[in-house]
């Protein structure tokens, strides 16, 4: 596989964590440095992960069980990174993903009660090799996440998808299974407050990425190179 020149920074948290936002106030920080920025999403990014997407969200394929579930969120995942996430990279993009293979983690795995065996190796298979650089995952208490999608689905004249429809208890222990991602992987993971005001969370989310930039700022001035 060719080498990732780009950086691939993953938002993970529960529902209403506010991970569209701080997606946005970054892409939007970065491509004012000079940055070419790739916002994209899961399940979706590409055109037969949208498709999946759909079947996902309305809780169509819920009938079929969670282990069916996770094999569409696979496939759908495998589409989005060959077709979507690995191009950018390889040109240098900086890509912002709402939600990736964390997610399926907790969901399928954690609240799901799939097999951690099963679940990893479908996640081996899907991303093939990519991994996020770095993943910021957005922490606050289920309740207050729950309200705060309420509002958003309000505003949107939108309902709950099948997700943001389960148990309070549920949620709880989806927040608890990203903590726990965080704590085995803390090289990859950053936990962020998510209970503070947008700017404080932006300027924190910020912070995390440019640190990542940094060596890459250094090479290309000693190679002659305008950083940007």
């Amino acid at each position: 596989m060719p080498k990732q020149t780009g950086l691939f920074v993953s938002f993970e948290g529960g529902e209403g964590a506010g991970k569209s936002t701080q997606i946005r106030r970054l892409a939007a920080a970065l491509m004012a440095k000079g940055h070419a920025v790739l916002i994209t999403r899961e399940p979706g990014g590409s055109s037969g992960a949208e498709a999946v997407r759909h079947v996902l969200l309305n809780g169509a394929a819920e009938q079929y069980g969670t282990r069916m579930e996770a094999l569409l969120f696979a496939a759908a995942r495998s589409d989005h990174v060959e077709q979507v996430i690995r191009p950018a990279l390889s040109r240098g993009t900086i890509v912002l993903c709402d939600r990736f293979m964390d997610s399926s983690r907790v969901y399928q795995g954690v609240t799901g009660n799939l097999q951690y065996e099963f679940v990893e190796a479908l996640q081996r298979i899907a991303v093939n090799g990519v991994v996020p650089d770095r993943t910021i995952i957005l922490d606050i208490p289920a309740e207050i996440g729950l309200e705060r999608a309420k509002t958003r689905g309000a505003a949107a004249n939108a309902g709950p998808d099948r997700y943001e429809k389960e148990e309070l208890e549920t949620h709880e222990k989806r927040r608890q299974g990203f903590l726990d991602i965080a704590i085995r992987e803390p090289e990859r993971c950053r936990v962020v407050d998510a209970t503070r005001s947008e700017e404080q969370i932006a300027s924190d989310v910020l912070k995390l990425v440019e640190g990542l930039l940094m060596p890459v700022r250094k090479a290309k001035a000693g190679a002659g190179e305008a950083g940007p």
